[in-house]
């Protein structure tokens, strides 16, 4: 397979699989706003929480193909502390959905994830906001790289 047909087959999984995440996201937070005492609600989250740490490592793997913002650096390579920053950013996203799964199925059963279910709820919310404004981040640097080059004519 040439690079451009591996291009274009990293593109269609990374659609997908962002596809998918937004659909998690929307979930995810209807499901918080059910999860008072609802144990089946907090079952879903949890399931929603396995889909998205299953799926984000394979998202990061396909953006890392040939760097990480690679077309970034190679159109504005002074960007580079930017990209690294964006870099340590997405890995502490995910490392702490992760602490957030863990510290969900550690308190297990309902009567213990009820003491904790508000605080649990808040942090997952503040996740989705943290993650949704990483990935604008993301799609701003990569735009800006390129629209870098068009300046006002004389």
């Amino acid at each position: 397979m040439n690079r451009k047909q591996t291009s274009l087959v990293i593109d269609g999984a990374l659609e997908e699989i962002s596809a998918l995440e937004y659909i998690l996201l929307g979930d995810l937070l209807d499901l918080l706003d059910e999860a008072d005492g609802d144990a089946a609600a907090w079952k879903w989250i949890s399931k929603v929480l396995d889909t998205l740490l299953s799926a984000m490592p394979r998202e990061f793997e396909l953006q890392d193909e040939g760097g990480y913002l690679e077309e970034v650096l190679e159109e504005q390579p002074n960007w580079q502390g930017q990209v690294r920053d964006l870099y340590r950013e997405r890995c502490e996203l995910l490392r702490k959905l992760n602490q957030l799964r863990t510290r969900m199925r550690d308190s297990q059963p309902l009567q213990k994830m009820q003491q904790i279910a508000s605080e649990l709820r808040d942090e997952l919310r503040d996740w989705i906001t943290s993650y949704i404004a990483h990935q604008r981040h993301e799609r701003r640097i990569v735009q800006d790289a390129f629209n870098s080059d068009f300046g006002v004519g004389d």
